[in-house]
């Protein structure tokens, strides 16, 4: 398929959709994007880019400049005037913990209105199994098309780490599963502009989105089960990090890292996808369900840490904002979590991150400080691996409480200075 005269439209700009939409523009492809946030859409259009992502702004500006990117909140016009349009929006997670596809329901309205013979529409927003199927396919063809003969559809889940995200996009493997085998094979002729790694069909639509929920669930569950053994850990003075790493020099063995709880667009969210999907069709999927509730017990553990070791705090700092280390991203960051439960313990709380906006730190009901006016607080804890929290020194800590959620100090170093620091799955009584 030639892609000289062809206009792909990508519906969402957000940590997925602009890579996207940069690196096709970049290829020389015309990519239309569409947003409801009227200030991505003008920040874009000036060749800006509306988060941190090492060297996103420059493929941005460079798109702009050459007239292959350009952004509008007119959906329908998009949909009118594109021969392939990727879903992108985001799917978060209702207060029972069902998927919201209000933003996916929401393209694909939109989509319909366009939607011409021989157009392609991919989805890439993760989604519960069957939502191609059961949804989407449904919704695009109240346009009168018929799925697989008129119009083509996939399904491709993103793969990206945030911090390296136009690497692994560019790099990593891309999983297609297609309605039909011509909707896979011109899927797969697109996603060859973006990644030179393998790219991967499978058998249909559905089990390419179970592909997806699989990868982070098991990162779910495998998380879960090292903050189990941290728990234990703590209770027999076993540095539980230590143990994990000789763990794993195991040729079968691969234990991820504990810690205060899962964070991103992702982890925290896509396991519930399959237990939605498996009480659907009688089971309990008890395992996720499990590891869920573990995970997102985590901020509770680290209170638990606090007044097990010092009934005498009254003002505590969080470190970190940000989900994880060096990004700017704090979506389901497990910081709101903690600071909700220190706020409800009448702790007076501040907070500190070198990469988040003190505007966004403070809609946590939390004062925005300085790194040196955080370490004054009777209580520091890191909740994050920035590489700034990692140059620590025990003499700026000398009368605190630290605890440390993430293995980036030398907790041995911190106590024989005197400090009383303690960690997660590493207690010295």
């Amino acid at each position: 398929m030639n892609f000289d005269n062809t206009q792909i439209g990508i519906f969402g700009l957000g940590h997925i959709g602009l890579p996207t939409a940069a690196i096709l523009a970049n290829n020389n492809i015309h990519v239309l994007g569409a947003d409801v946030n009227e200030n991505t859409v003008k920040n874009i259009n000036q060749g800006i880019c509306n988060f941190e992502e090492p060297g996103l702004n420059s493929l941005v500006k460079e798109a702009v400049k050459n007239n292959y990117l350009s952004a509008t909140t007119d959906l329908e016009y998009v949909a009118k005037t594109s021969d392939i349009i990727i879903v992108i929006v985001p799917t978060p997670i209702f207060e029972n913990k069902k998927a919201d596809l209000t933003y996916v329901i929401s393209a694909c309205e939109n989509i319909k209105k366009g939607l011409k013979k021989g157009n392609l529409v991919i989805i890439e927003s993760t989604v519960p199994p069957e939502t191609g199927l059961n949804i989407v396919k449904p919704l695009l063809e109240e346009s009168g098309l018929i799925c697989g003969e008129d119009f083509y559809l996939s399904y491709s889940p993103e793969r990206a780490l945030p911090n390296n995200t136009i690497y692994e996009m560019t790099h990593n493997a891309r999983i297609i599963g297609g309605f039909n085998e011509k909707s896979a094979d011109l899927t797969a002729q697109l996603y060859s502009y973006i990644t030179q790694g393998e790219i991967i069909k499978v058998k249909n639509i559905t089990s390419a989105e179970m592909v997806k929920l699989m990868e982070n669930t098991y990162r779910d569950v495998n998380i879960a089960l090292s903050n189990e053994l941290a728990k234990i850990c703590e209770k027999i003075n076993v540095n539980a990090n230590e143990v994990i790493s000789a763990a794993n020099y195991h040729p079968r063995v691969n234990l991820h890292t504990p810690g205060p709880g899962v964070g991103g667009h992702c982890i925290p969210i896509d396991p519930y996808f399959l237990i939605e999907i498996a009480e659907k069709y009688g089971e309990t999927a008890t395992l996720i369900s499990d590891s869920r509730m573990i995970n997102d017990s985590m901020p509770e553990h680290v209170l638990d840490l606090l007044t097990r070791f010092d009934n005498n705090v009254s003002s505590v700092s969080v470190l970190g904002i940000a989900y994880k280390g060096n990004v700017d991203d704090v979506r389901e960051t497990p910081s709101k979590k903690l600071i909700e439960l220190l706020l409800e313990n009448k702790y007076d709380v501040v907070a500190h991150d070198p990469m988040v906006k003190d505007e966004i730190i403070e809609t946590f009901n939390v004062k925005s400080v300085e790194y040196e006016e955080s370490l004054k607080s009777d209580c520091i804890i890191i909740m994050t691996d920035h590489d700034l929290y990692k140059d620590l020194k025990p003499e700026q800590v000398k009368d605190k409480l630290i605890i440390s959620t993430k293995p980036i100090l030398d907790g041995d170093e911190f106590r024989e200075a005197g400090v009383n620091y303690q960690a997660i799955g590493d207690i010295v009584l």
